[in-house]
């Protein structure tokens, strides 16, 4: 495992980090599923302990993700361990059977003390908004949440967990302001819209997280074109079968080929891509299972830079018409 530091903050994470959204389960808010499906603890735990087995020290949570069962399980796995870095996020709420987001300086500072009753920890070493909009950030409550909590010692940085598909507003509103001291965003094969913000965040000393890096499991290999989803799987209204068919025709035409050339698998060609790019500090894969932990770990190439460079055209060629649909459907 490398290890890359996170911004100007000091920490130093590994390029792989633990995407614990799926180990959370298969949660559900009224009739909206917010999980991956069933999660067995005892698979999850094994995956967790396969993580650190192979280096990895970041682990990146929520406070929704499972309605907090995810934050158990990590407090209940790393309780006591010094030499792991947690963040965790507030912001999405479940009220009375519906999804409600709340910034507020009050909700914030009563939310971190549950975070960290079932993080199992004094300290949340990066705390961050979960996908807060620029509104939410020039109402300043939620900034002064995070200062606030900063200089009591509850947290050690803060940052923001950017929009999917409009993530740039937000981030210049904290470079402009000094404001926070990393990003979370999506960034991968498909969908490159945040591209512009490595160089930015370079610039301003900011940590970048990058999530989604295998785009919900499209980028494993392991769907085709019959693939279903469960109900209480979210992704059975993101990937419909019209976006299935789509990125299948471009995955198999330009970029699987790939893999062959390098000698690779899929899972390690759509990981080496990101980490090519040395602004981003840590990349998080879900990671249900121990064999995830492996294969999220292995089979990293060095790029040529004119199939990195190919990479990134096509973004601007094919994939924006794929991500432009998935923006529709939320």
């Amino acid at each position: 495992m490398q290890y890359r530091m996170f911004g100007n903050t000091g920490l130093k994470v590994s390029e792989v980090g633990f995407g614990a959204w799926a180990i959370g389960g298969n949660a559900m808010v009224g009739d909206t599923p917010i999980g991956w499906g069933p999660a067995d603890d005892e698979v999850s735990i094994a995956a967790i302990r396969a993580s650190l087995d192979r280096g990895i020290n970041f682990f990146d949570t929520a406070d929704f993700y499972g309605l907090g069962h995810s934050e158990e399980l990590l407090g209940r796995e790393l309780k006591g361990r010094k030499d792991v870095v947690i963040a965790t996020k507030v912001g999405h709420r479940d009220i009375d059977g519906k999804i409600v987001l709340d910034y507020s300086k009050e909700y914030i500072l009563q939310a971190v003390e549950h975070s960290l009753k079932r993080l199992q920890r004094e300290v949340i070493d990066y705390y961050q908004l979960h996908s807060a909009r620029l509104v939410h950030l020039q109402d300043g409550g939620c900034i002064e949440a995070m200062q606030l909590l900063q200089s009591q010692g509850k947290i050690r940085y803060w940052g923001l967990s950017l929009n999917t598909f409009e993530p740039e507003p937000e981030a210049a509103y904290l470079l402009q302001h000094g404001l926070g001291s990393g990003w979370q965003l999506v960034f991968n094969l498909i969908n490159q819209k945040a591209f512009p913000l490595l160089s930015m965040a370079a610039s301003g000393g900011y940590g970048i997280i990058a999530r989604m890096p295998l785009q919900f499991g499209l980028l494993t290999g392991k769907f085709n074109r019959n693939t279903g989803f469960g109900k209480d799987d979210h992704r059975s209204f993101r990937l419909n079968r019209e976006i299935l068919d789509n990125a299948l025709d471009i995955l198999e035409q330009r970029i699987w080929p790939l893999c062959e050339k390098y000698q690779t698998s899929k899972t390690g060609l759509a990981m080496s891509f990101i980490l090519s790019f040395p602004e981003v500090s840590t990349v998080i894969p879900g990671i249900r299972t121990a064999a995830h932990a492996v294969d999220n770990t292995s089979g990293f190439v060095r790029l040529e830079e004119t199939d990195r460079k190919m990479l990134q055209e096509l973004y601007a060629t094919q994939w924006q018409p794929v991500v432009e649909a998935m923006k529709a459907l939320g």
